[in-house]
């Protein structure tokens, strides 16, 4: 196991642990904000990870009460410039989807609160799991701000009427609610949070890892095309991986009634 800060504030840590990578927002102070430069700290951190094929799995986490308050509100009134914001939200959407685009999965693993581009970070995940007391919201609405960027990946998750609902009331929703509407996976006891995470990360690492990585990629550019270009596409990734060496050995292990030894890990 390693544990490293990934800036010289260490804004951001990276704990390293049979193959799963997990990122932990380190301001509790600041409630997690997405400051400049937490989103610098997270774009350098999941770009490393990008190329490094020892990671299996990814954890988002975070120190404190709050998961992540979203953007830092104060440095964004310090700057009160239409290219700077421009820039600020590019850069946070950058951010997203190089989550997005990692080859391999991203839980979010998430206590206390997760508001407007906190919750949108949630949403952004392929994963989440929740702890009980974890409550969510896109509050921008309340401070005269339509929560427009965290509306993307919202949108992503949850139905349309639901996602509005959230929009244009700034209201919490609790961890039960975000399971139900599909914003969360799982709810765990805020004291049994950790144990569900590392069941949730030990049962993907258990899998083939070229099976993992083709299936993320598949999955998000299937969801962009009209159904007839998504079964080409899919049936296209489908018989590539068939030849896969994962694939013949869990074919002839499921045959032999043993368990698989996967050939890339």
């Amino acid at each position: 196991m390693t544990m490293t800060p990934t800036t010289a504030e260490s804004l951001l840590t990276r704990d390293d642990h049979q193959g799963v990578a997990t990122l932990t927002l380190n301001a509790p102070k600041n409630f997690n904000a997405l400051s400049e430069a937490m989103l610098d700290a997270l774009q350098g951190a999941l770009d490393a990870i990008k190329a490094d094929e020892s990671v299996r799995c990814v954890v988002l986490a975070a120190e404190g009460k709050a998961f992540c308050a979203g953007h830092d509100l104060k440095q964004m009134r310090a700057n009160p410039d239409k290219a700077y914001y421009q820039t600020l939200f590019a850069r946070c959407g950058a951010v997203m989807q190089a989550i997005v685009n990692l080859p391999v999965p991203v839980i979010a693993k998430v206590q206390g609160i997760a508001t407007a581009a906190g919750c949108q970070l949630v949403a952004s995940c392929d994963l989440a799991v929740a702890a009980k007391s974890a409550r969510f919201a896109v509050s921008g609405i309340n401070v005269g701000l339509f929560c427009s960027t965290p509306a993307v990946a919202l949108s992503r998750n949850v139905a349309r009427k639901r996602a509005m609902e959230m929009l244009l009331t700034g209201e919490f929703i609790d961890a039960d609610t975000a399971a139900e509407w599909g914003l969360v996976n799982r709810v765990a006891e805020d004291e049994q949070l950790d144990e569900a995470v590392a069941e949730l990360t030990a049962s993907i690492c258990a899998k083939s890892a070229v099976a993992v990585r083709t299936g993320k990629a598949m999955f998000a550019r299937q969801l962009a095309m009209p159904l007839d270009e998504a079964y080409a596409f899919a049936g296209e990734t489908m018989a590539c991986n068939m030849l896969a060496d994962d694939v013949a050995e869990g074919i002839d292990a499921f045959i032999q009634k043993r368990p698989p030894e996967w050939k890339h890990r």
